[in-house]
């Protein structure tokens, strides 16, 4: 009898202390990244609109991405540019800058100009805090000049920020195309 006296205040502390456990088991939600098969950059000045596509449909696959541009873009021009994001690896293809979009304040594009383009870019659209989105912007052109153009959409960025050095975040995509001023 003094056996299970002392038997049963031991159980009972010990259900009393896995019972009390600190862990939470319960999973953090996860965040899944959107699939971005296509990028497609439009500069328009009134003209014939110049296009920048960037369309890889197997991914990670063993494929190289396709990357084209549809001209040269003219000196001493303002460009009014608009982003486009497609998942295409689903029918019909998804459109992934509604998504950025309505996540504007987890989200922000940098634009990056390099190798000699006579060019500067600025935000003409902006978050719900009014921070750089970057879904569409000015491109200027200035004298004739070749170099590049990269595209960064940066997800859950630090903003405000002052470029891409100090974003933060992760890439969700950057492609860079070579583009030629005439």
């Amino acid at each position: 009898m003094k056996t299970i006296k002392f038997l049963i205040p031991a159980l009972f502390s010990t259900l009393l202390f896995v019972s009390c456990s600190s862990d939470d088991d319960t999973p953090a939600p996860v965040n899944e990244e959107e699939l971005i098969t296509t990028l497609t950059v439009t500069l328009s000045d009134g003209g014939t609109p110049i296009t920048l596509t960037y369309q890889d449909l197997d991914g990670d696959g063993p494929n190289n991405p396709e990357i084209t541009v549809s001209g040269d873009l003219a000196n001493n021009t303002v460009y009014n540019g608009s982003i486009v994001l497609l998942n295409e690896s689903v029918s019909p293809a998804e459109d992934i800058t509604e998504e950025v979009e309505e996540e504007s304040d987890e989200h922000q594009f940098f634009y990056t100009i390099g190798n000699g383009l006579n060019a500067t870019t600025a935000y003409t659209n902006f978050d719900t805090n009014g921070e750089n989105l970057g879904t569409t912007f000015t491109l200027t052109t200035g004298d004739a000049s070749a170099g590049t153009l990269t595209f960064t959409l940066r997800h859950e960025p630090t903003k405000p920020n002052t470029g891409l050095a100090d974003a933060g975040g992760e890439t969700d995509i950057e492609t860079t195309f070579n583009v030629t001023i005439l």
